[in-house]
């Protein structure tokens, strides 16, 4: 998959490390830089990059499942990236356990290496990644990173007291799923994620999808978006 991802650069995030001097996260980095050299690149097409952006709640992991089963997307979810090197009882799971047991953010390099892995492996070169970028730092880096801007941006616009619904429903058993922390979190996408989106809307290739209703009835925005670009996707991609 496309040679610019071969060259991983992690610069930023080993000069806002050096300034931590943490031991376990100065290590993270490292494994994960070693790692990031490998050159498994599958072919030297440019993917078709969609950035899927929401905030907690607003349903866009369901929509990115349906994106990818109609329209032929790999479907990457930054969070489930992180949470599986964690559960696959690794070096690097453990060392990113460790990093975020004691309240530390994981890098950028580290997110966008796990993102960079996937892609190499994906069987197609339309790609989503879902809950990435969250912030300014996380754009600039993958930016920088990776060498490239996304091709598409997907905003959901959903009502805040809307999300906090969702999310007290699921019923998902995670320990943030309670009022306090939802405030929190809400808080800090509004705070990190919107200046992400605003960046991307003066470029023209944000599409802002009203996020209320049906899933269904979700999805037939999204599905709009989508068959635009049908013969793009088609025939470049």
């Amino acid at each position: 998959m496309w040679r610019r991802f071969a060259h991983l650069s992690l610069s930023i995030s080993r000069t806002k490390l050096r300034s931590l001097q943490d031991p376990t996260v100065l290590k993270l980095i490292n494994t994960f830089s070693f790692d990031a050299g490998n050159d498994g690149v599958a072919s030297s097409k440019k993917p078709f990059i969609t950035f899927v952006l929401g905030g907690p709640g607003s349903g866009k992991g369901t929509q990115c499942e349906k994106i990818a089963s109609t329209f032929g997307f790999a479907h990457l979810s930054a969070g489930e990236l992180l949470r599986e090197e964690m559960s696959s009882h690794s070096e690097n799971g453990e060392l990113i356990r460790n990093v975020i047991k004691e309240g530390k953010i994981v890098p950028s390099a580290i997110t966008i290496s796990l993102i960079k892995k996937s892609i190499n492996l994906a069987t197609c070169d339309k790609i989503l990644i879902d809950g990435f970028p969250r912030s300014e730092e996380n754009r600039i880096a993958f930016e920088k990173i990776i060498g490239v801007e996304p091709d598409l941006v997907i905003f959901f616009e959903c009502p805040e007291e809307e999300m906090v619904k969702r999310i007290l429903g699921r019923n998902q058993g995670r320990i943030d799923d309670n009022m306090e922390t939802i405030r929190k979190r809400l808080k800090v996408f509004e705070d990190l994620n919107m200046p992400v989106v605003e960046h991307y809307s003066s470029k023209g290739i944000v599409h802002k999808i009203t996020a209320t209703g049906t899933v269904d009835e979700i999805f037939e925005r999204v599905r709009q978006v989508f068959a635009s670009l049908r013969p793009k996707l088609c025939l470049e991609h």
